[in-house]
């Protein structure tokens, strides 16, 4: 018989929780038997979760983050709470640190045993990059509320379904030549289920992880142009790349309805990578995946005739 977790029968809420990260976090939980409330914007983008859950296993509530009242109302009764808002648009210090802090409190004053706080790596109060800025804000105020809280920064996020790799893939699949941003910046990519099951392993052992700051970084250390290149390779597809200028690629960040902006651009630039002397994921029990293991077979719908078509490169 499978050995029973802590987190079974206990009540999480994910407030942010029909996005990305939050998906998968919530199918983990369900696997691990917690009972899971979605609190989300648009809590409808979740609803595929529905059969993962056993009957009354999962819930969903309108939450808007930006308002306490209905903050504090997602979070009444939760045994832990997850808060994963992360965001390069809008009112970022109000959305990924005063709401988390604010959460934070509440989760405190309700007697909840956990919280987690998604942030990132590179995260810092001092930085000017907005979206790094205010994550560590976020970290500082939570931790301020709710002291056993456990901050999670990942690197850039991977996964089959969302994330720069089918973003990435789209792009490479329709163009034979492409700019590449922050081409030589080094990053060490995340598997999307290994953030979730840290987030599990950090709630299913507060009094271990509580309190402390982990970060979640794959084992391979690739630069952006690295991750094109596997990209194009597992397709097949002969594809020209090429480091985009600094100076071009701030003025088409700064323009209107474009795919990148500013912040996002400074963030490529920079780079993400492991810490020295910051715990990884192997102090939570994880030994995280590399990309390599998953684009051969991710790639396949994305070359030409799939599955049945041949292994030389194509245009």
């Amino acid at each position: 018989m499978a050995k029973s977790s802590p987190l079974e029968g206990k009540l999480v809420t994910l407030i942010g929780g029909s996005g990305f990260i939050g998906s998968h976090v919530a199918q983990d939980l369900l696997e691990r038997g917690a009972r899971v409330r979605i609190a989300a914007r648009e809590p409808e983008k979740a609803f595929k979760l529905k059969p993962l859950a056993n009957l009354g296993q999962i819930q969903f509530a309108r939450c808007n983050a930006a308002d306490k009242a209905s903050v504090e109302a997602c979070v009444r009764g939760s045994d832990a709470v997850v808060y994963l808002i992360g965001t390069f648009e809008g009112n970022q210090q109000k959305l990924q640190a005063d709401s988390a802090g604010h959460a934070a409190k509440i989760a405190a004053e309700e007697g909840a045993m956990g919280f987690v706080y998604i942030s990132a790596i590179g995260a810092d109060p001092e930085k000017e990059t907005g979206y790094y800025r205010t994550k560590g804000d976020g970290e500082l105020q939570v931790l301020a509320a709710f002291p056993k809280a456990t901050v999670i920064r990942p690197s850039v996020v991977f996964g089959e379904d969302a994330g720069l790799v089918p973003m990435f893939a789209d792009m490479v699949q329709m163009m034979p030549v492409m700019p590449v941003f922050g081409a030589d910046s080094k990053f060490q990519v995340v598997w999307v289920d290994d953030v979730a099951a840290a987030v599990a392993a950090a709630l299913e052992n507060v009094g271990k992880h509580g309190g402390r700051t982990y970060e979640a970084a794959g084992p391979e250390e690739l630069s952006m142009m690295q991750i094109h290149e596997m990209i194009a390779d597992g397709q097949n597809r002969e594809r020209v790349f090429f480091p985009m200028p600094t100076p071009l690629a701030k003025g088409f960040a700064a323009l209107p309805l474009t795919p990148i902006n500013s912040d996002q651009l400074a963030m490529l630039e920079e780079g993400s990578t492991a810490t020295t002397g910051v715990p990884q994921l192997d102090k939570l029990g994880i030994d995280p995946k590399p990309l390599s293991l998953f684009l051969d077979r991710w790639m396949v719908r994305y070359r030409k005739h799939g599955r049945f078509g041949s292994k030389r490169k194509a245009g």
